[in-house]
């Protein structure tokens, strides 16, 4: 699969506990009742408000697909059958096989549940299995403690900080904590971390 079969596919992940479908605009009447959580955004880098702020962001998401950038879902989680939040691929290299899981946020009810983890399974069996490629890149903001453990439950690797690497959309200078896993790890981490999928 070439970069532009990738992009205008639509891609659907799934399983038992979560459904991942291409993130379109009509979505922000479904993502909406969930989005404004003030939680969410706490250590975020964005801050989603009101209706003119999930707009944009829903915008640039399809904007980025539409580049070739990345490619955004929206997280349905099947054991309560409501829309959770979003997620995506981005920062996409066919050409280095190499990705970036991320921008993910879930309300606060569907934090801890399983759900994430189960996003993720499908995110990084897709890139992996499907995709061929050689890494998987995960980064969240260096004061984030709890995505910082997450990450590492589902046996990513550290591999350092990038020093004032973003300015978030309050302003904010953030530090980011990088992580991968890689090619040669996912076969021991699917059949330890995520052997109940």
């Amino acid at each position: 699969m070439n970069g532009a079969n990738f992009f205008d596919r639509v891609i659907i992940l799934e399983n038992d506990r979560a459904s991942l479908t291409p993130l379109i605009e009509s979505d922000f009447e479904k993502l909406e009742p969930i989005a404004y959580h003030p939680e969410i955004w706490r250590v975020g880098m964005s801050n989603l408000i009101g209706p003119a702020q999930l707009k944009a962001y829903i915008q640039t998401a399809l904007k980025e697909r539409e580049r070739y950038q990345s490619y955004p879902f929206l997280i349905f989680d099947k054991k309560n059958n409501e829309v959770a939040g979003s997620t995506r691929f981005g920062n996409i290299s066919f050409e280095n096989k190499r990705l970036e899981i991320g921008w993910t946020w879930l309300h606060p009810d569907y934090q801890g549940t399983g759900l994430n983890k189960s996003c993720k399974f499908l995110l990084l069996q897709f890139a992996f299995e499907t995709l061929g490629f050689n890494r998987v890149e995960i980064k969240t903001d260096a004061i984030n403690q709890q995505s910082r453990k997450a990450i590492l439950k589902i046996g990513a690797k550290e591999e350092g900080i990038f020093r004032k690497h973003q300015i978030t959309s309050e302003g904010r200078v953030r530090d980011s904590a990088y992580y991968s896993i890689i090619n040669d790890e996912w076969p021991f981490i699917k059949s330890t971390v995520f052997n109940d999928f």
